[in-house]
């Protein structure tokens, strides 16, 4: 891309919007000579060379299946394009707002209004079931109500193929909180009928002003698992409860759905829904094990959510997710391959690992001349080893930590193996919240007196660990986000070694 044209066909003119899976454009097809919405979906930090080409080339395959998708209540995508080691995705461009945005100026919908769009929307789903595609992330921001009085869903990037991974995925499951179907949060894949669900809080919102499950991430999580929705206000009341039934088999078929929503839509009262269609009540809701919640309500990636509104919840153990606890203590030597140490300090061998252990806990270091990894395993002042903190007491040292290194500007730093033997003077800059890493991380860096950036700091937590990666150097060669993502990396890998361990 060069002077902001993209393939040398649109001419990208302003951002319209930025979210957690990318920024859209308003673009100018100098080929047609029309206006068009350009998304360029943005990759996880950290993600290496072979990542990104997968990545690439699953985008390419999604966008080839959405393109199939040719319904007048799914948004149009005109073409895909790799440019930059990104791919751009040009779709037709929608004037008009959300619902999410609607319902936040003017307040609930008439009932009438939001079966109508309910209609629209279910029978754009049902087109995109029957290409065997799951939108995954229908909500009210996703609900695009245009001026022409068109009512599209938008925003099939993380779309789901039967029998393909996708380009978010990666092992996660990926939605909104409060819009995400109790079996997804369980770590199935789902079907239809989730998405069918996910309608039925969007319709939620549309008639009561408010979502079903309010508060924050993990208390949406839990409610979602083990309450049913509450009957929302007016005609379509016991409609919503049926599609929002905690179990797929007890959620109505669209064909059913659809004229209902029609009549009322039309001013008709609600029609009879099939007796095992009834609203659900707290009698008939099977509870999920502590299990099960934990693994939900652990993974909260508030960073994630905050970034765009996407949520990510691991699956169950046994596919490289965290347990409840790490309990058994190990070589924290172990949790950055020499292979990965060699990459990251950029040398023909990895250096020996240098293990010890302070106050704060077991850690290891692989320094060469001016340059270096740390690692460090925490634990409080309360706890014997890391191995015995718990989820609760690891949150407070991790949230301890982050308010520590929030207070301070500036701090004397060494490391003498690398070749700093004498007290530095370093600033350091804001914490900085990290999404993607364990249950919630954060970072900040260190610079010196030139204001280069020589170190990074970043700090996570896993279940009942809280884990710090620093990576340094002396060399003026890396630039400063060389440096980040160095630390980053360092973090990652330290991260899939400890849920491969579990």
């Amino acid at each position: 891309m060069s002077a902001g044209r993209l393939a040398g066909r649109y001419s990208l003119l302003r951002p319209l919007g930025a979210g957690g899976m990318g920024k859209v454009w308003l673009a100018r097809d100098e080929m047609l000579d029309r206006d068009v919405a350009v998304k360029e979906l943005t990759l996880p930090e950290g993600t290496s060379p072979k990542q990104r080409a997968d990545s690439v080339k699953r985008a390419v395959r999604e966008a080839q299946a959405t393109a199939r998708l040719r319904h007048p209540g799914i948004v149009a995508l005109h073409d895909v394009v790799v440019e930059n080691d990104r791919p751009w995705l040009v779709m037709e461009l929608l004037r008009g707002r959300t619902l999410g945005d609607t319902v936040r100026e003017f307040g609930p919908m008439p009932a009438e209004h939001a079966a109508r769009i309910g209609a629209d929307v279910l029978e754009a789903l049902s087109a995109a079931h029957a290409q065997g595609m799951q939108h995954r992330d229908v909500k009210p921001g996703n609900v695009f109500l245009t001026d022409s009085g068109r009512v599209v869903l938008t925003d099939f990037g993380i779309a789901r193929q039967e029998g393909q991974a996708t380009l978010t995925e990666q092992g996660l499951m990926i939605g909104s909180p409060g819009f995400i179907a109790p079996e997804r949060l369980e770590g199935q894949p789902g079907g239809p009928a989730s998405d069918l669900w996910s309608l039925g809080a969007t319709l939620y919102v549309a008639v009561a002003g408010v979502p079903a499950y309010e508060g924050s991430a993990a208390q949406r999580v839990r409610a979602t698992l083990l309450n049913p929705p509450p009957l929302a206000p007016g005609p379509l009341g016991p409609l919503i409860a049926a599609m929002m039934a905690q179990h797929p088999a007890g959620r109505p078929d669209p064909r059913v759905v659809v004229p209902a929503l029609r009549q009322v839509a039309a001013g008709g009262p609600l029609p009879q829904l099939p007796s095992d269609h009834s609203v659900t009540t707290p009698g008939r809701v099977r509870r999920r094990g502590r299990a099960v919640l934990w693994v939900a309500l652990a993974a909260v990636l508030v960073a994630a959510l905050a970034a765009g509104g996407y949520f990510a919840v691991r699956g169950l153990p046994g596919d490289g997710s965290a347990p409840a606890a790490f309990t058994v203590p190990m070589d924290v030597c172990k949790l950055i391959g020499a292979e990965e140490v060699r990459l990251l300090l950029r040398t023909a061998t990895a250096p020996r690992p240098q293990p010890g252990s302070d106050e704060v806990g077991p850690k290891c270091g692989w320094p060469i001349s001016g340059t270096g990894v740390g690692l460090q395993v925490q634990k409080d002042s309360d706890t014997v080893d890391p191995w015995s903190m718990t989820p609760v007491t690891a949150r407070t040292l991790f949230q301890n930590q982050r308010r520590y290194w929030g207070k301070y500007t500036s701090v004397d730093w060494t490391w003498p193996e690398i070749g700093v033997k004498t007290s530095r003077k370093a600033t350091l800059t804001p914490v900085h919240q990290i999404g993607g890493l364990g249950e919630e991380a954060f970072g900040f860096e260190l610079k010196g007196p030139t204001g280069r950036v020589h170190s990074a700091h970043v700090y996570y937590r896993l279940a009942n660990l809280v884990v710090s990666v620093e990576y340094s150097t002396l060399s003026d060669r890396p630039t400063d986000e060389d440096v980040r993502q160095a630390a980053l990396k360092a973090a990652r890998a330290s991260e899939q070694a400890l849920r491969h361990a579990a």
